[in-house]
């Protein structure tokens, strides 16, 4: 009879490996890119983090006070001549969603990627000012 030492560690990382590899369709998103979120007095800026995501790989749309942010960063096929022994980044798509503030105006939004980075501009709607009314005396 042999004895075979248990490492509970090794059963661990068998079990991560295995769930990395698993690609399930109810997997939101494979990976999300980092947020800054800032606001001057007339407008919200969000800026997204997204390194080698070429711009027709994204897409923002806007319904019902909600702001989504979606893409896919896009992994190198290996060829023939080179082999990969090591992948940290993550690839695949992302999606992320943001509440509007209700002084925000979903008709004006600018979009612009830069450097790896998508800058988003909203405007901020007009207060309405007390309007007076002139009383006429008859």
């Amino acid at each position: 009879m042999n004895l075979v030492r248990w490492t509970p560690f090794g059963e661990f990382d068998h079990l991560v490996r295995a769930l990395e590899q698993q690609r399930s369709p109810m997997r939101r998103a494979d990976w999300l890119p980092l947020v800054d979120i800032r606001e001057s007095a007339e407008n919200y800026h969000i800026d997204v983090e997204v390194p080698a995501v070429a711009s027709d790989d994204l897409s923002v749309t806007v319904a019902e006070g909600v702001l989504q942010v979606s893409g896919e960063r896009r992994s190198r096929a290996d060829d023939e001549d080179n082999r990969t022994h090591r992948t940290e980044r993550r690839y695949g798509r992302f999606e992320r969603s943001f509440s509007l503030p209700e002084d925000a105006d979903p008709d004006a939004i600018s979009a612009e990627s830069r450097d790896g980075v998508l800058y988003l501009t909203i405007a901020k709607r007009v207060p309405e000012v007390a309007k007076k009314i002139d009383v006429k005396v008859s």
